[in-house]
């Protein structure tokens, strides 16, 4: 039978690609994106569907109308997040909090909202789309990398609640691909890239290197890949770091001392 497939955020970049890859590979996949006119991502034989992390009663009515269609939901692919460009002296309260609630807090509500269904089913995969910066720290990215950071602490957490019900909670670590992020999914703080800032020069050294290197970088198949392994993959890790930045700095975080990580660090970004 095939599996039914619910992706947050895939309008554009991962989630779109993973959407595709999945349904031409014979999964019925429900594309989640906050355009009210179901106009995106137009890709055929997907299933477009309205729903938008921060609001809990879109949340609740996509997973409804998907399981009145098809009766189950296998699959859930928490893709939906940004990230926030700024220090940490210089952001605002309701900046931190939309980094949470997009990133955390609707990763959180949206598996608390299909995991009923899976318990009762006992089965089921969810595939947090985390980063490998939830493994470290990097400037300027305070409040994504916290956000990462408490991913990955969920992951890890709810695996034991899920493990009786056969149901696999995964997350994987990301690098940087080239996608639109930085058009779409990076949101600056004005003060912090202002030339009256304080930490103007870091912000000049180091935020090209990060927009360059999304620019510039690969394509992000190896993600949908990956996804498609591990809702295949009864045995695959909890976490899977992908990309040249995850699969460099993840097994390296685990070797180093914390001193000497940070030290491996700011040598690489010249801090």
């Amino acid at each position: 039978m095939t599996k039914v497939v619910l992706i947050t955020g895939a309008s554009s970049g991962m989630g779109e690609m993973t959407a595709r890859f999945l349904h031409e590979n014979g999964y019925t996949v429900y594309a989640g994106t906050r355009d009210k006119n179901l106009a995106t991502p137009a890709i055929s034989g997907v299933n477009n569907i309205y729903l938008d992390v921060t609001d809990t009663n879109s949340m609740e009515a996509a997973v409804s109308t998907i399981m009145a269609k098809e009766s189950k939901i296998d699959v859930l692919v928490n893709n939906a997040g940004y990230g926030l460009v700024s220090s940490a002296e210089e952001a605002t309260d309701e900046e931190i909090f939309k980094q949470f609630d997009v990133n955390v807090f609707g990763l959180m509500k949206m598996t608390r909202t299909v995991l009923p269904y899976m318990r009762e089913a006992k089965s089921g995969v969810i595939i947090n789309i985390s980063s490998f910066l939830g493994k470290m720290g990097l400037p300027l990215l305070s409040h994504y990398n916290a956000s990462k950071y408490a991913v990955e602490g969920f992951v890890d957490s709810i695996r034991f609640e899920m493990s009786p019900y056969n149901v696999r909670v995964h997350s994987i670590q990301s690098g940087l691909f080239g996608t639109n992020f930085v058009k779409k999914g990076l949101v600056a703080n004005t003060n912090t890239t202002s030339e009256s800032s304080p930490y103007k020069d870091l912000v000049a050294h180091f935020v090209p290197i990060v927009a360059k290197a999304i620019n510039e970088g690969p394509s992000p198949q190896p993600i949908a890949d990956t996804v498609k392994a591990i809702i295949e993959n009864e045995d695959s890790p909890i976490a899977i770091p992908v990309g040249s930045e995850a699969t460099s700095f993840v097994p390296l975080r685990k070797e180093l001392s914390d001193e000497d990580f940070e030290a491996k660090i700011k040598e690489t970004f010249g801090l």
